[in-house]
Parts: C-alpha cells; structure tokens; sequence
C-alpha cells in the first residue's frame, strides 16, 4: 500500500525486495530488505523514514507497534544523491501474523519519503511472522448444523 498526501504531484514508487522471496519468517528470524525509489520527480527530499511495524484491523480499536524505526536526514544519504537503501533487524517472539474473522494483525516494513514543502509519502510492504493457519468462520458452519 502506498499513500501520496498530496494526490496532485507525480507519484513516487518504491520497490522493496525481501530476503525471503515468499515474505514469510519465522520468530527470532533476521529480516533484510533492500529498497529502490524512483519518481521522485525534482521535489527535493529532506527526510526519509523506515521502519518495521505490526498492527491490528478489524472490530475495535486499532493498535500499532514499532519494531524497528530509523530516521536518515544526512544529504549523502538521501535521493537524489542515493536511490536505494537496506536494512534489517532480528524479529522478535511476537506477535504473530494472524488472519481472524474479527481482527488480524499484519506486520510491515514501512519507507516514508518527506519532500521541502511538507509533503510525505508513505509505502508500506507486508510480510508474515509465524504460521498460523487463517481462522475460519464459524458461524457459517452452526447455521448449516442448525439447518441440518
């Protein structure tokens, strides 16, 4: 998912590559991305954000988690004078990713990109931790024992 706020300028892109091709890890396990942007347009950056983050969805209210977070405002560092970037961390016991009816909980690397000017744009890139099996409806198999 990406998120331009300010929808009347180019749309910027960033490709993130996993060092696990399914995007999926286990606990404790190193995550490494590499990243590349491009569309940048002549809008000059003055900050760029990355982190790895969980948060929940669904029924209730949301939470969010900050793994890992890193901020890069040196000139050297930052586009145009570098397109690309990495970085990683250990992934922690919990939580796990999980696919509820009432609420999941996905984890994320996030790049946020601010522009002179005070525009931002933010990609986020979802992954896995863990192996819990999605949950099933269950209300749709006590109406068919219901009906039965």
């Amino acid at each position: 998912m990406t998120r331009n706020h300010d929808r009347g300028r180019s749309q910027p892109q960033v490709d993130m590559f996993f060092d696990h091709a399914d995007r999926r890890y286990q606990p404790h396990d190193r995550l490494a991305v590499r990243y590349e942007m491009s569309g940048l347009g002549q809008d000059e950056v003055r900050a760029l954000e990355h982190s790895i983050v969980w948060y929940t969805e669904g029924k209730g209210e949301e939470d969010l988690g900050v793994h890992s977070f890193q901020r890069i405002t040196d000139e050297a560092l930052l586009p145009p004078a570098t397109m690309v970037g990495s970085f990683g961390t250990d992934l922690p016991a919990s939580p796990l990713s999980y696919e509820g009816v009432i609420v999941k909980i996905r984890w994320c690397v996030r790049v946020r990109i601010f522009f002179v000017g005070g525009r931002d744009f933010v990609s986020e890139h979802v992954f896995d931790v863990g192996t819990i099996p999605p949950a099933q409806r269950v209300a749709s198999r006590a109406v068919a024992v219901a009906e039965a």
